[in-house]
């Protein structure tokens, strides 16, 4: 037996149905306390013979042995175990045999993430030749016909017709389409426990990069719809929110390896509803703001606030932090960008103005469904959109939405996206950004970009990704049928050159998954069997968040 830094050997033996504890350490022996209830054991034991200092120590059996935790004779928290050399008691075998009985069903195996659809092995970057596709290239040389596209090194290296590469794994593409991934501008997946810091104005401090969960199903969900980046906001509980994440769907990485690599800094902003708390309920009354007009006072006040910590920064570069109004500094300094949630046309305005007025741009109105009344305004600050495709009448400010809006914005010469703010949604954003076609008569290239290369350009990442073209990063999605068609789907997803999804492969999975769930179903029937005590499932609570949701989860 180990425990901390000290070795013994242990005899546990039974007089009278009792057991009892002799520890050896050379030749000498002494006697220590033990206690088994059911599948648990309490050991007390004095570091020598006639001493009065112990370890306290509890823990549980294993297939050969017992192990655990407890504190030394300082206090300091430690971990045991004791692995058994010689079975001599049937007090000490029982429960050791019961517990390797819970094992002999045959036990789950690791995978990246741990849970449905995870990789036993990470998948890698692989030289592919997709061969006789309609590449909708989001270039100048626009959609082309039965065509191959090259993917090596996790970039593409070619395109044309009749490419060849020994080394590469062919796929005939012939009667399908290939277009750059699915770039969503404003979602809230994959994001750890909650979106929103709703006490206080600003919550500019907070990183949605430092609670990103990559084990989140809706990662897969969405490679599965042709999703292939996207930027995880905060919500619009408060003037200023948290900043964001930008992140490529990785599937199976660790958080901090979804984050795109070079990314530039942005920042959530909301005006409205949401923030002046007038659909928070009757009690929700004390945080100022609580009217339009004081959510501009509101900005007044932090960008001057954040201009006089500047100041104060040049001269004392020692002052304390604020990392609230660092965030607001870095605003000014046009280093970080805002990504503002908002509807009417009255505050968009508003916005822009103060922004004018402090010697910056506002980045992106999100949401803008009264982003047509003030187009012409828009594309001369120079901010661009992401809008709904057709979401009107689910709150008030929202009655004079129209589904025309993002080709109004499109023809004002506003870089126009369309987003989710949804984890459902996004897994069809093909579809909608085809109902722009429908209401405003908008090419299909044009609508193609909404998702594609206009939020690309919005995050600033249009030098990488959003088209195909030599040298970009192969993120890139296989379509059974235009990818704007409602029977369209995504048959393959690469993301940096790494087959992330596969619809062929997917098929396997779900019948891994099945066999899985058997193996689960079986092993608690044998334990029911065995005497072993039920409860009632538990499913955690899994969240769809959107910018305003409040409550978060709780474990």
């Amino acid at each position: 037996m180990t425990a901390g830094n000290q070795s013994f050997k242990c005899l546990i033996k039974s007089k009278n149905n009792t057991p009892e504890l002799i520890l050896k350490l050379d030749t000498i022996e002494w006697k220590g306390k033990i206690k088994l209830d059911k599948n648990d054991v309490q050991l007390t034991i004095p570091i020598a013979k006639d001493s009065d200092q112990t370890y306290r120590l509890s823990g549980k059996p294993t297939v050969n042995g017992y192990q655990g935790f407890g504190y030394d004779p300082k206090g300091n928290w430690v971990s045991w175990n004791a692995t058994l050399s010689n079975k001599i008691d049937s007090l000490l075998t029982h429960d050791i045999k019961k517990n390797a009985a819970k094992d002999s069903l045959v036990s789950p195996k690791m995978t990246f993430p741990y849970g449905a659809y995870g990789w036993s092995e990470k998948p890698k970057q692989g030289v592919f030749l997709v061969k006789n596709a309609t590449l909708w290239t989001n270039e100048s040389q626009g959609i082309l016909q039965e065509s191959d596209l090259l993917i090596e090194n996790g970039k593409i290296s070619a395109i044309g017709k009749a490419l060849n590469a020994p080394n590469a794994l062919v796929i005939d593409a012939k009667g399908k389409h290939l277009s750059s991934g699915i770039i969503d501008e404003h979602s809230h997946i994959a994001i750890s426990r909650g979106v929103n810091e709703g006490t206080q104005s600003s919550s500019a401090e907070v990183r949605i990069g430092d609670v990103l969960n990559s084990d989140d199903v809706n990662i897969y969900r969405q490679l599965a719809g042709g999703v292939t980046a996207a930027q995880l906001l905060h919500g619009s509980a408060n003037p200023v929110g948290g900043q964001s994440a930008i992140i490529k769907l990785r599937w199976g990485v660790l958080p901090e390896e979804m984050k795109i690599e070079g990314a530039k800094p942005y920042i959530k902003f909301a005006l409205g509803e949401n923030v002046k708390q007038s659909n928070w309920g009757d009690n929700a009354v004390t945080r100022f703001p609580q009217t339009r007009m004081g959510v501009e006072q509101w900005y007044m006040d932090y960008f001057t606030r954040a201009t006089e910590y500047g100041q104060n920064l040049k001269s004392n570069p020692t002052q304390r932090r604020d990392l609230d109004l660092e965030a607001g500094l870095e605003i000014l300094q046009k280093k970080r960008f805002i990504t503002c949630h908002s509807y009417v046309q009255s505050e968009i305005n508003m916005l822009m103005k103060v922004a004018e007025k402090f010697n910056f741009k506002v980045n992106t109105f999100t949401h803008i469904l009264e982003g047509y009344k003030v187009a012409d305004k828009m594309a001369a600050h120079g901010v661009g959109a992401a809008s709904f495709a057709d979401w009107w009448m689910y709150k008030f400010e929202v009655a004079e939405a129209i589904p025309h809006n993002a080709g109004i914005l499109s023809k004002e010469k506003v870089v126009t996206a369309i987003n989710s703010d949804d984890a459902e949604m996004a897994r069809r954003l093909n579809q909608e950004a085809a109902k722009s076609i429908m209401y405003t008569g908008m090419s299909e290239e044009d609508a193609w970009k909404m998702v594609t290369l206009n939020p690309a350009k919005l995050l600033q990442l249009d030098h990488r990704m959003g088209s195909l073209k030599v040298g970009k990063d192969a993120d890139i999605v296989l379509w059974s049928a235009n990818p704007l068609s409602i029977y369209a789907r995504a048959e393959k997803t690469w993301v940096d050159g790494i087959l992330y999804y596969d619809q062929a492969e997917e098929k396997i999975q779900n019948e891994a998954i099945a066999t899985e769930r058997n193996r689960i179903i079986q092993k608690m029937i044998k334990e029911k069997q065995g005497g072993q005590a039920t409860q009632a499932a538990k499913a955690p609570v899994k969240r769809h968040y959107h910018c305003d949701d409040i409550e978060c989860e709780v474990e």
